[in-house]
């Protein structure tokens, strides 16, 4: 017998047990804990820099003292996990800001690791914040155009890994979307004693139009062209569960989504399909959309966020990557 059909009516009335906030709660199927969320945060070099980001209301761009300030505010009400973007003073055709030792995303998981030694530092691993044409991995020339190198790239993404794990970081996140990046960011990890930091991998990154804002909060626009010969095609999704599987092969210990609500379908696939870990990023567009929409009073954004983070967890994620953590997380105590 179908589960789904078991009684019928009048003698089975779903309504009965929607009857009161308390009763609802009980059986409730889904839930939302702060302990489940990730606070993305921009740092770049200087001191007491609180940068607002024009198309992120309430996002900012931090100097590292600022950072330490807000993500200390977030561990205290119960976040668990930031996840750090660099912004660097210079940027090169070989992204060299992503691997020094001294770059400003080192300079911060030390800050970090010092000062808040429980709270989870994830790092983003990427070159685009750092090439002087703003592509996730080194570019080539000739009479056919650019084209963005795949291996020379992989190299320097596990040379910025191996660094971010040196500095402390708990957990390395490659976003870059180059093939075969988790297994070079593995073998660079357990040569350098790091056997034991965990990859997050933006398995299946989508070439999405949600991301506009984070362009102008990371500085990481691309001069030329797009990233459409690496991120994903939107209409792909069994190419998605084969990006999925690859990066699991290759090392992966958690799966990233992204971006998230629009993606929704890809989450339970991936959950269901592998039964790993699954993380859904909640990213620039989706947050901005519902902040301008509740400033003109169209929607209640508490209401929406939630629900919206609701909607990731019932389709699968563990792990959920939005800039309304911290406002998450008080409405959750409020509850």
């Amino acid at each position: 017998m179908d589960r789904h059909f078991i009684g019928q009516f009048p003698s089975y009335r779903p309504r009965r047990m929607r009857q009161n906030a308390a009763l609802r709660r009980m059986v409730s199927e889904t839930s939302l804990e702060t302990s489940r969320l990730v606070l993305p945060l921009f740092v770049r070099p200087g001191r007491k820099v609180r940068r607002p980001v024009a198309s992120m209301p309430g996002v900012f761009q931090l100097s590292p003292d600022e950072l330490l300030r807000d993500a200390a505010g977030a561990h205290a009400l119960g976040v668990p996990a930031v996840l750090l973007f660099g912004i660097p003073d210079s940027k090169d055709a070989r992204a060299s800001g992503a691997y020094a030792a001294k770059g400003i995303v080192q300079q911060t998981v030390r800050l970090l690791k010092k000062e808040l030694p429980d709270l989870l530092v994830i790092t983003d691993v990427c070159l685009c914040e750092y090439m002087e044409h703003g592509h996730c991995g080194i570019v080539q020339r000739d009479k056919r155009g650019a084209r963005i190198l795949n291996d020379p790239s992989v190299k320097l993404l596990a040379r910025t890994a191996a660094s971010h794990a040196e500095a402390g970081a708990d957990i390395v996140a490659p976003s870059d979307m180059m093939d075969g990046r988790v297994r070079a960011i593995r073998e660079e990890l357990d040569k350098g004693g790091f056997i034991e930091t965990p990859i997050l991998s933006y398995a299946a990154k989508f070439a999405s139009a949600f991301y506009g804002p984070f362009r102008e909060a990371a500085e990481s626009a691309p001069q030329f062209g797009d990233r459409r010969s690496y991120q994903m095609d939107p209409a792909n999704g069994d190419e998605a569960m084969r990006e999925v599987a690859l990066d699991i092969a290759e090392g992966a210990d958690m799966i990233m989504v992204k971006p998230a609500l629009a993606y929704l379908d890809i989450i339970r696939r991936v959950k269901t399909e592998f039964g790993y870990l699954t993380a859904a990023y909640a990213v620039s567009g989706e947050y901005s959309m519902v902040k301008a929409a509740a400033a003109k009073g169209w929607v209640d954004e508490r209401a929406v966020t939630l629900e919206s983070l609701l909607a990731m967890r019932r389709a699968g994620a563990d792990i959920l990557i939005t800039y309304a953590a911290m406002d998450v997380a008080r409405w959750l105590k409020e509850k």
